[in-house]
C-alpha cells in the first residue's frame, strides 16, 4: 500500500472539492484525464451536506440476492471485519454489488455504518443500495450509492481485499479516493507525491486569473470583458505550463 500521505494531507485534501483535486490530478498524471481516474457512471450522495471524503479504499464484494452466501462462510463478516481492521485510516469502503443494476438488499445500514465507523471508515462507495438514511447521517458516514432500499437480504461479505469495480471504475485496496456529491476520483499511485500540490496551485490559478477577470466587469463593455478574460486565459494556461509542463486550457 502506498504510505506516502500524512494525516495532515488527508485533512488539506478534504478542504476542496472532487473536481478540484480532479484540476490538480490532471495536470501531474501520465493517465487520459478524459477517460480514466473518476466514476463514468453517475453516482449519488446521500449525506452532501458533510462535504468530500477522502480515505483509502477497502474493497468488497456483496451479492444480496444470493442467500448461499452467508451459508457458505458463516464467519465471514468476523473475518471481514478484521480486514478492515487491519488497514491504516482513513478509510473508503468500496463495495462491488453483484446485482447491480437491479439492488435488492442494502450491504449498509445503522449498525453497519456505526461498526466501520469504530474501525476508522468515514464512508463509502457502493455500487449498490443503502438503507437507515437518517440513522448513517448521525453515524457521520458518508454514502455514495445508486439507490436506496427497504431491506438487507441476504447481505454479507463474499470476497474481500481484491479489485473491485465500483460505476464503471476499476478500484484498487489501498488507492487514494476522493470523493463528493459530484462522484469520485480514484488517484493513481504514483500520482500521490504531488496531488495536494497540484489541486492547490491549480485553485489559486483560477483565482488569480479567470475568476476575477470574469467578475471585475463593471462599466465595461462586452468587448473589453472579451479581451480581459482572453489575456486572464493566457495567464492561466502560462502558469499551468510554468508549473507542471502542462497548458490548461479555457
Amino acid at each position: 500500500m502506498n504510505a506516502t500521505l500524512a494525516h495532515a494531507d488527508f485533512l488539506q485534501l478534504k478542504r476542496w472539492n472532487t473536481p478540484t483535486i480532479y484540476n490538480g490530478w490532471e495536470q501531474i498524471t501520465r493517465h487520459d484525464a478524459s477517460r480514466h481516474g473518476f466514476n463514468i457512471k453517475p453516482t449519488h450522495d446521500f449525506m452532501p451536506q458533510m462535504g468530500p471524503m477522502v480515505g483509502r479504499a477497502v474493497t468488497v464484494v456483496c451479492e444480496p440476492s444470493n442467500a448461499t452466501h452467508p451459508k457458505n462462510n458463516p464467519q465471514a463478516w468476523s473475518e471481514y471485519r478484521r480486514y478492515v481492521a487491519s488497514i491504516p485510516g482513513p478509510k473508503i469502503v468500496v463495495v462491488q454489488d453483484l446485482d447491480q443494476p437491479h439492488a435488492v438488499g442494502a450491504f449498509w445500514g445503522e449498525v453497519n455504518s456505526n461498526i466501520h465507523r469504530s474501525l476508522g471508515c468515514v464512508g463509502t462507495i457502493i455500487d449498490g443500495a443503502i438503507r437507515d438514511v437518517d440513522e448513517m447521517n448521525n453515524a457521520g458516514f458518508k454514502a455514495l450509492a445508486r439507490q436506496l432500499c427497504v431491506g438487507h437480504a441476504f447481505s454479507c461479505p463474499v470476497r474481500w481485499g481484491g479489485e473491485v469495480e465500483v460505476f464503471g471504475r476499476t478500484v484498487q485496496p489501498g488507492q487514494l479516493i476522493h470523493a463528493d456529491k459530484h462522484g469520485f476520483l480514484a488517484v493513481p499511485a504514483e500520482d500521490e507525491p504531488r496531488l495536494l500540490e497540484a489541486a492547490r496551485f491549480m485553485d489559486t490559478n483560477e483565482c488569480q486569473t479567470l475568476i476575477p477577470a470574469a467578475r471585475d466587469v463593471a462599466g465595461k463593455s462586452s468587448e473589453e470583458i472579451c479581451r480581459a478574460i482572453d489575456e486572464a486565459a493566457r495567464n492561466f494556461g502560462a502558469a499551468a505550463k510554468a508549473q507542471f509542463g502542462k497548458k490548461g486550457e479555457w
